[in-house]
Parts: C-alpha cells; structure tokens; sequence
C-alpha cells in the first residue's frame, strides 16, 4: 500500500473541497483524512494501492469540487501514516 501526504494550497475551503475529497476517497477505496489548515490550505493523509492512490492525487490536482481551484499542491511519501479503514473529514 501507498501512503501519501498531501498539502494543497488554492481555492479549496469554503467550496465543499474536504467533502468532495472524501466523495471520490471513498469511491476510490483510498483511506484516511482530509482537514483544513489555519493557513487556508487543506491537508490529505490517504493510503491506496499504487493505482488508486496515482488517479486520487490526479484528481485532487484538478479539485474534486467544481467551485475549488488547486494552484500548489505538495506531495509527499510517508511510511508512517497510521493505518486507518475509511476516509475521514476532520475539524
């Protein structure tokens, strides 16, 4: 399994972004959390298969909410995220 942690920067709170992520999480089988930062960016912890998580983060790129807008996004690989069995929005 793939765990992946994202960082993404834009017009993605106050647009539905964490609840369209978890949408397209959970029809995509990808596990973890979604939540916005103080900063106004939100932060994505997910774990897939490398297939799953490869379509997610492509669609994260290009917001899964249609009023969002993705202009940064950081990605990063981390063995360490906690195992988890759904997709959860936080805060």
């Amino acid at each position: 399994m793939r765990k992946v942690r994202m960082n993404v920067q834009g017009r993605v709170q106050g647009v539905g972004f964490r609840y369209m992520t978890k949408m397209l999480a959970d029809e995509l089988g990808i596990h973890g959390t979604v939540r916005n930062e103080e900063d106004g960016s939100v932060s994505i912890e997910s774990v897939g298969t490398d297939e799953k998580m490869n379509q997610f983060i492509q669609k994260i790129k290009d917001s899964p909410s249609p009023a969002g807008r993705v202009t940064y996004m950081d990605i990063q690989e981390d063995p360490l995220i906690e195992e988890h069995t759904t997709f959860k929005v936080t805060n």
